[in-house]
């Protein structure tokens, strides 16, 4: 299982606008909590001891609500200087992050397991195979996620093997922003900023990129409107939780 984790929340947050004028997109409170933390508990119920945390706007408000959280188990990956997108940010990272397999999370996703379930992290690196896997990535199903507007970004075959969506087919998958990558696929990434849909294609070209689905509750936040769907939605999952399973 990796050890190690880097968040993805150096983003300018534009389209969650008027609310990230003030505040880093990472700390727009959901139900009460900033989004960074959900994934932070997530994080150390897998036993994570090393986590990287990119920054870049109203930076210094996100360092210090991580270092009141976290304390100095958290590296801060600094781009204040220049924003360096998903797969740039990753590259900045990488003498931080170490040789071996490790998670990234996006900032603005997070999900809350089901009882009694496998916690998704867990789950995720018992679906690792670094032998046929340059990238493992989390998918569910347009219908399972709230807040997500689009229209689909990948497809799978009866492998887990994921390919592009190519607008056709009828099962189509949200990639989730939880995934376990090997740091290998970086080896030839270019100098500057760049997304890591560049290394997703890189993966689908040889094979090697990967999904599992997502079980539970899975929320994406992009929008203001997005928070309400989203509580909404928790505060149903909670009861469904606590109600327990029918007789």
């Amino acid at each position: 299982m990796p050890d190690t984790a880097m968040i993805l929340a150096a983003g300018l947050g534009k389209r969650m606008r008027p609310i990230t004028d003030t505040l880093p997109k990472p700390l727009v409170p959901v139900d009460g909590r900033p989004m960074i933390d959900y994934l932070f508990d997530s994080l150390e119920e897998a036993g994570v001891r090393r986590i990287v945390v990119n920054v870049h706007y109203l930076a210094d408000q996100l360092v210090g609500h991580i270092s009141a959280r976290m304390g100095d188990s958290v590296i801060i990956s600094d781009e204040r200087a220049e924003l360096l997108e998903s797969g740039g940010g990753v590259v900045r990272a990488l003498p931080m992050l170490g040789t071996e397999p490790f998670y990234i999370l996006n900032a603005d996703t997070f999900w809350l397991d089901r009882p009694g379930g496998r916690p998704h992290l867990s789950s995720l690196a018992e679906a690792w195979d670094p032998q046929r896997m340059d990238m493992l990535l989390t998918v569910a199903a347009m219908d399972n996620v709230i807040g997500y507007g689009g229209k689909g970004d990948f497809q799978m075959d009866s492998e887990n093997r994921i390919a592009r969506y190519d607008g056709m087919s009828r099962d189509p998958f949200v990639n989730m922003g939880a995934a376990i990558v090997s740091p290998s696929i970086f080896d030839h990434a270019p100098a500057g900023p760049f997304s890591l849909n560049r290394c997703y294609d890189e993966a689908i070209a040889r094979g090697r990129l990967f999904g599992l689905h997502g079980d539970g509750l899975w929320l994406t936040i992009g929008t203001p409107e997005a928070i309400g769907e989203a509580e909404e939605a928790m505060d149903e999952f909670r009861s469904e939780r606590a109600a327990g399973p029918h007789p």
